[in-house]
Order: structure tokens, then C-alpha cells, then sequence
């Protein structure tokens, strides 16, 4: 197998090399198949596509910050003023659910409890609303979602008193990106690193 010099064969590592070109192929395989983006950062070919993966996109981000944090950080405050963690993280299931209903579409309305504070109750409603969420916009369509309805009631006074169902869903968006900076902040102080920002 050594020649004189000590050195490997050439000829004794020739066949070798099929052996080592496929245990390389199958590392990489492996590794671009555990890289392999979600379906929400795909592409799209119609805008019903690009506003679905938008809100998956961000029920990702505040599902997995609200999963990250342990449970008994649920009650955690910065400050006595503020809300506690869970409640940030129910405050962004309200909203969505309350704005969704007012879009009119037919497709039944998840029921969420408002008082709860346990973390499986609250990521539980967060995850039933991303759903109906996704639904709703499946149910209404491009058609539906470029359609202009009467504000719901709280965004008359700073979009007006018409809007797109599409906008609507954007200022949701923009909310739980909102919120999720708040939250980023709760997990932060408490040692937790939003799943997001790890590196791999």
C-alpha cells in the first residue's frame, strides 16, 4: 500500500475516489437538505401567494419567540407598568382575530379566551388566529383582497373611512412585528435569544 517513501500508492487510491465522490455528495445533500427554506420564503406567482407567506412569514417569527420563552417568564414585566410577556403575546392573537373577523369572510372565527395566562393557553390562541388567518385569505381571494370594505372601526381615523382588505392585513402584519420587537426585549432580558437570531 506505501511505496518506498512511505507515500500512499496512486494506484491503491483510484479506487478510492468513487467511494470518497459519494460519501462528500451524500455530507452535502444532507446539509442543503437541513438548509432547505420554508415554504413561506418561496416564490410566488400571484399576490392571494405572496400575502399568505407574509403572514406565515410572521406568525413564524412571534410563534417562535412565544415557544422560546419558558413558561415561568409568562409573568415577567420590565416594569410594573407594562403588560407581562404572556399578555404581549395574547394582545397580538386579539388584534389579529378582532381585524380578521371585521374582513368579512365566511370561514368560522377561532374563540380565544382572554384571560388566560398559562404559555400552552396563550401560544394555543396565537396559533388558532395565524391559522384563521391563513384561511381567511385562501377564502377571499385576489379579487376579495384587493376589494375595498368600511374601515374597521378603530382604523377609520388614521386610514380612513375605506380600505383594502390587503391593507388591512399589512397593518396586522406591521403590528405583530410591533409587538415581537416588545417581546424580543422581554426574552433579552431575561437570557432568552430569540430563535430568529441564533446563528447556526
Amino acid at each position: 500500500m506505501l511505496d518506498k517513501l512511505g507515500c500512499m500508492n496512486p494506484r491503491m487510491i483510484l479506487p478510492l475516489l468513487p467511494l470518497l465522490a459519494s460519501l462528500l455528495y451524500a455530507q452535502s445533500a444532507a446539509k442543503q437538505q437541513d438548509r432547505q427554506a420554508p415554504e413561506f420564503l418561496g416564490p410566488c406567482s400571484d399576490l392571494v401567494c405572496e400575502i399568505e407567506h407574509d403572514w406565515s412569514r410572521n406568525n413564524v417569527l412571534i410563534d417562535g419567540l412565544a415557544n422560546a420563552m419558558p413558561e415561568e417568564k409568562y409573568g415577567f414585566k420590565p416594569t410594573p407598568a407594562q403588560q407581562s410577556f404572556g399578555e404581549r403575546v395574547l394582545h397580538a392573537a386579539e388584534v389579529n382575530l378582532m381585524l380578521l373577523q371585521a374582513l368579512g369572510a365566511k370561514t368560522p372565527a377561532p374563540s380565544i379566551d382572554r384571560k388566560v395566562t398559562s404559555k400552552a393557553a396563550t401560544t394555543a390562541a396565537l396559533e388558532r388566529v395565524g391559522a384563521y388567518g391563513v384561511a381567511v385569505i385562501k377564502e377571499l381571494g385576489e379579487e376579495g383582497l384587493r376589494a375595498r370594505i368600511d374601515s374597521p372601526g378603530p382604523m377609520q381615523w388614521f386610514m380612513g373611512p375605506k380600505v383594502s382588505r390587503q391593507r388591512v392585513l399589512y397593518f396586522l402584519m406591521t403590528h405583530s412585528q410591533d409587538t415581537y420587537g416588545q417581546l424580543v426585549v422581554y426574552a433579552r432580558l431575561n437570557g432568552v435569544i430569540p430563535p430568529a437570531s441564533r446563528q447556526p
